[in-house]
């Protein structure tokens, strides 16, 4: 509430509160109305207003197709479905966990389903498996060093943004076929 003796002595504010009132809200909603210096008008303005850009919805039919997504934001889209791969693949990696360190007879088993398959399911399969999580660990792995990096050095910068983006792409698939050489028995 503003409060000057002028003011309240010129209202006679213990007399007539509400006149009080009535001249410091003119006061604090219309300031402009006070001051002595002459604003410009709308017709003396001049209107140079830049088209303002259009955002519309994306039709998955029709837009996805020629919609061009930029690197970090394939990065950052692989990144949650890493998460989500990982989170949905947890029973079978527990699964393999207690596979390969019960017994022998048990790791055994265990091999022999990435070898003749099991479950109804052929070998290959099992092994596909297995390279989508290891995909999604390595993507979201490097995928989370980024961020940290980018975090703990504010590197948020266009240019490191994409750099940065390319990297994770490029190494988690090189890294992700490297495994995939050894899980299929290339080397």
């Amino acid at each position: 509430m503003l409060h000057c003796n002028t003011i309240s002595t010129w209202v006679a504010w213990p007399i007539r509160p509400h006149l009080f009132s009535l001249v410091t809200n003119r006061l604090l909603r219309f300031p402009a109305r006070f001051t002595t210096h002459r604003k410009t008008r709308m017709s003396e303005a001049v209107t140079t207003k830049k088209p303002r850009p259009e955002f519309r919805n994306i039709n998955a039919f029709t837009d996805l197709t020629t919609y061009r997504l930029p690197a970090a934001g394939w990065v950052s889209i692989l990144h949650r479905i890493s998460g989500v791969v990982m989170f949905a693949l947890l029973p079978f990696i527990i699964w393999m966990f207690d596979k390969s360190l019960s017994s022998e007879f048990s790791y055994a088993k265990f091999t022999a389903a990435f070898r003749v398959g099991m479950w109804g399911l052929p070998g290959f399969m099992w092994k596909l498996l297995a390279l989508a999580l290891i995909w999604a660990y390595l993507h979201h792995f490097i995928a989370g060093v980024r961020h940290l990096i980018m975090d703990g050095w504010h590197k948020v910068d266009k240019e490191f943004g994409k750099v940065s983006a390319l990297f994770t792409l490029v190494s988690s698939i090189v890294l992700t076929l490297a495994l995939a050489g050894k899980l299929f028995g290339l080397y």
